[in-house]
């Protein structure tokens, strides 16, 4: 490969930059490897086949900064049979309905323009841009989540997004006024061919808006769970900036989102266009990022260290407890919450986990094959203590639970520092 990787059937290992083709690294993050986030079994697989773990070892660029994985799981893998859907996560599809109407405005999209979406899932965000009544296409490599989003009105290609998919979509529909791409551009080991693909079938004056995982809200917020093994990267602006400016294109603003624990939406657009000019809130996470060291080593380790701090509190209590002969649950079955099993070692420790999501009920957690059950079995089985793995989502899961808190359970939310509730809010 010309990334200067060394390959491997499900696993490949970067020797370069992603974004800038340095050799120059210094692991900062020692993730704990864990199995593939979203990879849950039913009880059949489970009893037949265990479950492999990656590395998600997370390594600083020391030439342009920019965070990452070096080792990459098989897309094929990781996207193929994905069943994760925009529409049952909480929040996001208003967040979509907020989004569109906040971009179609601010870029001032005409009716007709084209919206073409990479990894447009089942098609949540398109809806949105179709009530503006704008013609769109997504791109997604998930075969049925695809096939479900065409059958629902969105035309989606069931495809990787690479430049050959992009010049075919120009070719058939025209050059498009917005590419956006909302957490899955932190998805993507080959970020230039993309990148270059946007560039292509982006109009002269259209725009590349997407959302990711920010880096500085990782450490501040401690959402270290958002690196899992689809998030090859984790951006900042300042690597960003140079990265786009060496495929002709440049960021001209950013907007800071409450998404995934903190995100930020970035909107980019052809160099040579120079239609916008680079916005003061973009101009100012610039000096930002280079005032506090976001491209230095440092900053990660001591977060690390703090998050090394997290662990041991929570297993102390955790360990305590079980030795007096309580009995432990889990709350929240989902890609993030693998990472935290896994780091935290919390697997052996948990005898059942609970999630509100139908699809996830019924079956077991990746590697660890945890039973994953409704949430209406904390007063079933009365466990003593219910770790909220979905920790960011605490205060509405505490309030959507307060029966079982009322029967004396007691819930323990992880980050970003150990909390006990042993009584429902008044």
């Amino acid at each position: 490969m010309s990334n200067g990787a060394i390959n491997g059937p499900d696993l490949t290992h970067r020797t370069t930059c992603r974004l800038c083709g340095s050799t120059r690294f210094e692991l900062v993050l020692p993730i704990s490897p864990s199995a593939i986030g979203d990879a849950f079994v039913s009880k059949q697989q489970a009893e037949q086949e265990a479950q492999g773990v990656y590395p998600l070892d997370v390594y600083l660029c020391l030439d342009c900064g920019h965070l990452q994985n070096l080792d990459v799981v098989n897309p094929e893998i990781l996207f193929r049979n994905y069943t994760y859907r925009t529409s049952v996560s909480l929040g996001l599809v208003e967040h979509f309905r907020k989004y569109a109407e906040t971009v179609v405005g601010d870029l001032g999209l005409k009716e007709d323009a084209l919206v073409v979406e990479i990894g447009s899932n089942d098609g949540s965000l398109l809806k949105a841009f179709k009530a503006h009544a704008l013609r769109v296409i997504g791109v997604d490599p998930a075969r049925q989540i695809a096939a479900g989003a065409a059958a629902d009105g969105i035309p989606t290609l069931p495809e990787f997004f690479t430049s050959a998919i992009a010049a075919r979509i120009r070719s058939e529909h025209g050059p498009a006024a917005l590419v956006c791409a909302n957490n899955v551009f932190a998805h993507a080991d080959n970020l230039s061919d993309i990148v270059d693909g946007i560039s292509k079938l982006l109009a002269a004056d259209g725009a590349f808006v997407f959302e990711v995982s920010y880096a500085p809200d990782i450490v501040d917020k401690f959402v270290f769970d958002t690196i899992y093994h689809e998030h090859v990267s984790h951006h900042t602006l300042i690597p960003l900036e140079k990265f786009f400016n060496g495929l002709n294109m440049s960021l001209f603003d950013v907007e800071r989102i409450p998404t995934k624990g903190g995100s930020i939406r970035g909107f980019a657009q052809l160099k040579s266009s120079g239609r916008r000019p680079q916005s003061e809130r973009l101009l100012a996470l610039f000096a930002d990022e280079k005032h506090r060291g976001i491209g230095q080593p440092q900053i990660y380790k001591d977060f690390f260290r703090a998050l090394e701090d997290r662990k041991r509190a929570v297993l102390d209590y955790l360990d305590k407890a079980i030795a007096a002969g309580k009995t432990v649950a889990a709350y929240g079955a989902s890609t993030t919450t693998t990472t935290l099993l896994y780091h935290f070692e919390l697997g052996p420790r948990i005898r059942f986990v609970v999630d509100d999501n139908p699809i996830k009920q019924g079956t077991f957690s990746p590697g660890w094959h945890i039973p994953v059950l409704s949430s209406s079995e904390l007063s079933a089985r009365r466990p003593d203590i219910v770790v909220i793995l979905a920790w960011m989502y605490a205060n509405e899961i505490i309030r959507r639970n307060s029966q079982y808190l009322a029967e004396g359970g007691e819930f323990l939310v992880p980050l970003p520092v150990m909390r006990i509730v042993s009584q429902a809010p008044s």
